[in-house]
């Protein structure tokens, strides 16, 4: 069965989620063991079986779990009744008022944001690497939880990669300071010339409390845990070729 990792100020009102690792699943090879990416060329039953054991782990049945068609950007979905997964709309974060519906979102170093407003009711899930998090995706997600009446809006944000792993060239990091200049203090010295160690956790950190949420940070970071998480990067230094990727999930009982 797959343990998820808990964010204590989600599990202190008992919400269900949990930021699963790579562990406890039934793909092999590449995708071992507990894939649960839709997109990939994993066997299919294997990738259902994965999401199911997770919502058994959540103590949700397997059609509870709905999730996106990722694509690095802010458009967020309120999610209502709910699709069929050969539909799943493009966009990279999904918020709910309705109770036993799970918001999945899938990572591979990309952070996972779980959030909630447990006295109103409302629960978001979103999907931010560098991208989708300098074009606005979190304070996107915030702001859709609001119009559904959000004002107490805790976020949690998963394992992800972690600035001493995450180096990066001067197109992102031009990117972060096109937008403010001050963002510079998530930068630190590359171990190369023209390289930059970015801080993606306390980047999406910032941009969540300022939009208003109180914050909480996981430390777990993807690539340097290959035993526990799948990582795109750790990959890609690899040499490339078929990844997985873990599940983050949240949902009111």
């Amino acid at each position: 069965m797959p343990e998820p990792i808990l964010a204590s100020s989600l599990a202190a009102s008992g919400l269900a989620h949990g930021f699963f690792t790579r562990q406890g699943g039934v793909s092999t090879g590449p995708f071992a063991a507990l894939n649960c990416s839709l997109g990939g060329k994993d066997d299919p039953d294997a990738v259902r079986r994965n999401r199911a054991l997770a919502m058994d782990a959540l103590g949700l049945p397997p059609a509870a779990l709905f999730g996106l068609h990722q694509v690095h950007g802010p458009r967020v979905i309120v999610l209502e009744e709910g699709w069929p997964d050969t539909a799943r709309p493009q966009a990279d974060a999904l918020v709910t008022t309705s109770a036993g519906l799970a918001l999945g979102i899938v990572t591979g170093d990309c952070a996972p944001v779980l959030l909630a407003d447990t006295e109103a009711g409302i629960i978001g899930a979103a999907h931010a690497g560098w991208r989708g998090a300098v074009a606005g995706v979190l304070e996107a997600t915030i702001a859709a939880m609001q119009s559904l009446g959000a004002r107490k809006i805790r976020a949690a944000i998963g394992p992800c990669i972690r600035q001493p792993s995450y180096e990066v060239g001067p197109d992102l990091r031009d990117a972060v300071l096109a937008r403010d200049s001050a963002d510079s203090r998530f930068f630190a010295s590359g171990r190369r010339e023209s390289r930059w160690q970015f801080d993606l956790a306390g980047y999406c950190a910032a941009r969540l409390a300022a939009a208003g949420a109180s914050v909480e940070t996981l430390p777990h970071d993807t690539l340097a845990d290959d035993t526990r998480f799948f990582s795109h990067r750790r990959n890609t230094l690899a040499g490339g070729g078929p990844i997985g990727h873990q599940l983050s999930a949240i949902a009111m009982a």
